[in-house]
């Protein structure tokens, strides 16, 4: 079976799918690994270091491929990218798989098994090929990284000669993996944290990070998988309400509430933002779904009220070596569960890959997403 890994192609996306340290997993399972010249160049992995662990450098290595690895591919893919490089080839990425999208068409028309990295579920079996939570992690922190150097103040309380410095206020919302990382990052610098989710059993995770878990009375919105859940508009309304004094008391507000396939719920309103302190700064996490803050704008920042909001996009990448290292052991380990003696088997009753199976065949594979992308081709 060859294994091949292309050169991402979206604009910004510095991580590669395979690493060098993990090729020789692949081979050892009777794998052949080719590598697009430059695949993973800018994330620090230079082509001689997969030549040194078996990889063969190979600019056909799309077209040659029996499974392709890489991090993004249907709708996750630029317009432009080439995509697989024949028919009937297996796809495993991140697909973004929750609305119609022209490559899922072209999926079924080309017999394409494509298998999204999103829908890895979350049980024990598969944590070490969970990439949702890997990239979140690293999001997560460099989140706080950037809301540190945003802010005119330092983090940690400093007693000097000349006076002493206040420990600055941080508040996280939403305690997922990106949130509790976040949580960890800035306590980890010295300030003083507090953080909300909708999801009441997070509450000891908090604390045993060393920030203060801020209970609102309000119902729990935990869904499927751990996830929060879409909640209806008079809960968002409760929930801004209830949280205005906390952010209106905060010098960092970093939010990362997010719903799977869904628009992210707005949670800092303009007039939330106009209460909060002069010089103090928001990360919106959320703002490729939407946003939670109403006046954040995608990649971009902007200044209102006095206060920074921050809205950036696919942060991973911009911590891409390591990334890279994550997003590798995930897939490979995810890839090698279906290899038996150098041939792909796929068996649609084992839990994982029936989360994860999106085409195959011809047609929707997966039963939830069948009505979305549609049937049959």
């Amino acid at each position: 079976m060859i294994v091949g890994v292309p050169r991402e192609t979206a604009p910004g996306e510095r991580r590669v799918a395979l690493v060098p340290a993990h090729v020789g997993p692949l081979a050892k399972a009777g794998c052949t690994v080719l590598i697009e010249p430059g695949a993973g160049v800018a994330s620090g992995y230079p082509d001689a270091e997969y030549e040194a662990k078996g990889a063969t450098i190979a600019p056909d290595a799309r077209a040659r491929a029996d499974v392709i690895l890489t991090v993004r591919a249907g709708a996750a893919a630029p317009a432009d990218d080439p995509g697989p490089g024949r028919d009937g080839q297996t796809v495993v990425g991140f697909l973004e798989p929750y609305a119609a999208h022209p490559s899922f068409s072209d999926y079924l028309k080309r017999r394409i098994t494509a298998f999204s990295m999103e829908l890895i579920p979350r049980i024990t079996r598969a944590q070490s090929m969970d990439a949702l939570s890997s990239m979140a992690n690293l999001a997560g922190y460099r989140a706080a990284i950037l809301g540190a150097e945003a802010l005119p103040k330092m983090f940690p309380m400093m007693m000097t000669a000349a006076g002493t410095i206040v420990a600055a206020r941080v508040f996280v919302v939403g305690v997922g993996v990106a949130g509790l990382q976040a949580i960890a990052t800035t306590r980890r610098l010295g300030a003083l944290v507090s953080a909300y989710d909708v999801r009441p059993a997070v509450k000891e995770q908090v604390q045993s990070l060393g920030a203060k878990f801020v209970e609102m009375e309000l119902e729990a919105a935990e869904g499927q998988g751990g996830y929060a859940k879409e909640m209806d508009d008079e809960f968002y309304r409760r929930q801004r309400v209830l949280m205005g004094d906390v952010v209106a008391e905060s010098d960092l507000v970093i939010t990362t509430a997010a719903i799977p396939g869904k628009p992210s719920p707005v949670l800092i309103t303009e007039e939330m933002v106009a209460r909060m302190p002069p010089g103090s700064v928001i990360v919106d996490l959320a703002t490729e779904r939407g946003g939670n803050c109403e006046l954040s704008q995608t990649g971009t920042t902007v200044v209102r009220h006095g206060v920074t909001i921050l809205g950036p996009v696919n942060l991973p990448s911009s911590l891409a070596f390591n990334a890279s290292q994550l997003y590798s052991k995930n897939v490979t380990t995810f890839l090698l569960s279906m290899v038996k003696d150098a041939s792909l088997v796929i068996d649609p009753t084992d839990e994982i890959v029936a989360a994860t199976l999106v085409t195959r065949d011809g047609a929707i594979a997966h039963e939830t997403l069948r009505g979305v992308l549609g049937g049959e081709q």
